[in-house]
């Protein structure tokens, strides 16, 4: 607006100016201070300020606490060779046979490498003509020898667990492979292995997402894939012994029910209070605390009221309570500790609304009256009350959504390597995958060995 402009205007209507702008002000630096601790941005996003982490300090040095137990390097096995370092006075003494019945092991160290190397199999089927009949016969080759040259079965896993498991991309798999073994294997291939070893599993991550829909809680979580410059969404439902990751192009409930899962879902489901899940009316909702804890935080950091400081440390509180009596084999909460919370939650949040009260409507403008982040985040806290504090009501539901998150970062992971996906087919392979190893991990079993026996017939059962 010009200086011009501003002198025809009368007092009111200068302080309403003054208002909106004093808003639009606050709003911008309420976005400028975004960050990992008060908001859903990443870590990688805060350059080299790094914000106050949400923990307390514990008092306890850095490191290792005495009396844990290490896991450091150990020893695997028998070793497969000895040296034995004579002492040097000895090299050339008159004497050195006589002292042989007295020598010891002082000390041994060990060291643990790798032998690499390349192997060709030439294998040959045999021809032979029956001398006690006309017939010729032939031998036949082993399930999976089908072609004149081709890789190997650990060779393929390799490949597979580098460019998926590993994140290195296409081109780099193929400069190590060509670099430390010497197989000159092509980008081409290297792709298709992928995308062979997800058709491979599909019938396994099939029965994945059968057996999270008999669950009953499941995490999940959905966040943004950039596939051939476009936005698609890869929807993660997950339990701790589950993972299952799918794209769709729609972020919200048409994503959702072509996934099928909650469609079919009737126990608990954590989730970060996306409102698409609110329209599954069947399954009973939980909401994520950490979520909601970073939100406070950005409360009181670009408004300072108090009552986001209080609600921080009552769900701390609350946690701690929980936790000490699951540590006495305590399966639910007092009467005692449900009445003291519960009315510690109403005295914060009446206190919340009165500092960030309902606006009046007005009939002369359309819509429904802005609210802004804290107000959207005071009706949230009200309306969802007993969702957000489901985790002390009920001791099996977690306090967060962290095991979605986990299962579901090695997408940003993924795109922070490579950008992008190249097509939609691609970025599905990769969810099976993921959701193949996610699964075989929480099972004890490595990426690597997981991909192997899938590829050798022999995968983990669910």
């Amino acid at each position: 607006m010009k200086k011009d402009e501003l002198t025809q205007l009368s007092k009111t209507e200068l302080i309403e100016l003054i208002v909106v702008m004093a808003e639009e002000i606050a709003a911008l630096k309420a976005q400028l201070n975004m960050n990992s601790k008060n908001s859903s941005k990443p870590p990688s996003s805060d350059g080299f300020a790094k914000p106050k982490s949400l923990r307390t300090p514990s008092g306890k040095k850095a490191g290792g606490q005495r009396g844990h137990e290490g896991s450091g390097l150990k020893l695997m096995g028998d070793p497969d060779n000895y040296v034995l370092y004579e002492p040097r006075e000895c090299a050339h003494c008159p004497m050195a046979e006589v002292c042989d019945a007295q020598k010891s092991i002082f000390e041994t160290r060990y060291e643990v490498d790798i032998n690499i190397q390349t192997t060709t199999t030439a294998h040959q089927a045999v021809r032979v003509k029956c001398p006690m009949s006309p017939q010729i016969y032939t031998g036949c080759f082993p399930d999976g020898i089908n072609s004149t040259m081709q890789y190997g079965v650990n060779m393929e896993s390799l490949v597979v667990s580098l460019n998926t498991v590993g994140m290195v991309s296409i081109n780099r798999t193929h400069e190590i492979l060509s670099g430390v073994f010497g197989v000159p294997i092509s980008t081409g291939t290297i792709a298709a292995m992928v995308s062979g070893f997800a058709k491979t599993i599909t019938e396994r991550v099939s029965e994945i997402k059968a057996a999270i829909k008999n669950k009953s809680l499941i995490h999940t979580d959905e966040t943004g894939v950039r596939v051939d410059k476009q936005t698609v969404w890869a929807h993660c439902s997950s339990t701790d012994d589950l993972t299952h990751i799918e794209i769709q192009e729609s972020r919200g409930k048409k994503g959702m029910d072509a996934i099928g899962i909650l469609l079919a879902f009737i126990g608990t489901v954590i989730h970060d209070c996306w409102a698409s899940y609110f329209m599954y009316t069947a399954i009973r909702h939980g909401l994520c605390n950490a979520h909601l804890l970073r939100e406070l935080t950005a409360v009181w950091e670009n408004t300072a009221q108090a009552w986001s400081k209080d609600l921080i440390a009552l769900l701390l509180e609350v946690k701690s309570i929980k936790e000490q009596f699951l540590s006495q084999n305590r399966r639910e909460p007092t009467r005692y500790y449900l009445n003291k919370f519960g009315l510690a939650y109403n005295k914060i949040l009446a206190e919340a609304l009165a500092q960030n009260p309902v606006p009046i409507r007005d009939d002369t403008k359309k819509g429904r009256a802005k609210r802004g982040k804290t107000g959207a985040l005071v009706d949230r806290l009200i309306l969802h009350k007993g969702k957000f504090l489901l985790f002390f009501t009920d001791f099996s539901v977690p306090f967060d959504n962290n095991q979605a998150e986990r299962d579901i970062r090695m997408f940003k992971v993924k795109q922070k390597v490579s950008g992008c996906f190249r097509t939609m087919q691609g970025a599905r392979d990769f969810a099976d995958i993921m959701s193949f190893v996610g699964t075989a991990r929480k099972r004890g079993i490595s990426g690597f060995q997981a991909i192997k026996g899938a590829l050798v017939g022999l995968p983990f059962s669910i």
